[in-house]
């Protein structure tokens, strides 16, 4: 079976996209948490839903100074489309490492800020592999519905930390060759280090 890198943030869109490809392939779960910005909560959120996902490896990586890096070397405007490139490129690395040949992630056109199809058009021409979208099309109502049938609505809803530096007005269109420019500016070691720093958690059958 071909293997995939999910992306799994704590909000409700990407567990439900890893439950429906969880018979299609074999997936390694990666999450980008903010401690010590944030407190722990956000890792025992993912925590809960790999089990009930059951998802036997998934990487927590520390990328709080990732993101501030993009806040000090990038346009405010762009941090969650820059944020979101750097993500993908990270899960890219450990994609090679276990050589998996997809990212997953539960990207969806009916949200605002970096999933607009402007700014995934963008964020797909950066990233060096095949990205797999299953809750691409979905309605909001769709995927909270599909979330409380699985049980991770409960564990995913409530607010998302993920805007902790992000700007107020997040741009919702994007110019490919100036998003090029910004990530010239990007320290892309940072990504490496990150991922070596990483808590693998285990399930055991």
């Amino acid at each position: 079976m071909d293997k995939a890198i999910a992306l799994l943030s704590g909000g409700i869109d990407s567990p439900v996209a890893i439950h429906l490809m969880h018979d299609r392939v074999d997936i390694i779960a990666i999450h980008f948490h903010q401690l010590p910005l944030t407190d722990k909560k956000e890792v025992d959120k993912v925590r809960e839903l790999v089990k009930i996902l059951k998802v036997q490896k998934t990487y927590l990586v520390p990328f709080a100074s990732v993101l501030k890096h993009i806040v000090e070397k990038c346009q405010h405007r762009n941090y969650y489309i820059i944020s979101k490139i750097l993500m993908f490129r990270t899960a890219a690395l450990l994609a090679q490492e276990g050589q998996a040949q997809f990212l997953l992630t539960g990207e969806n056109l009916a949200q605002v800020s970096s999933q607009t199809l402007s700014n995934l058009t963008t964020i797909t021409k950066n990233v060096p592999m095949e990205i797999l979208r299953p809750v691409l099309t979905y309605n909001k109502q769709e995927i909270i519905d599909l979330a409380r049938k699985i049980g991770t609505y409960e564990i995913s809803k409530g607010p998302e930390i993920c805007s902790l530096l992000g700007p107020p007005n997040p741009a919702t269109r994007s110019d490919q060759a100036k998003i090029a420019r910004e990530l010239e500016n990007v320290d892309f070691s940072l990504l490496s280090e990150s991922l070596k720093k990483a808590e693998i958690v285990t399930l055991t059958p």
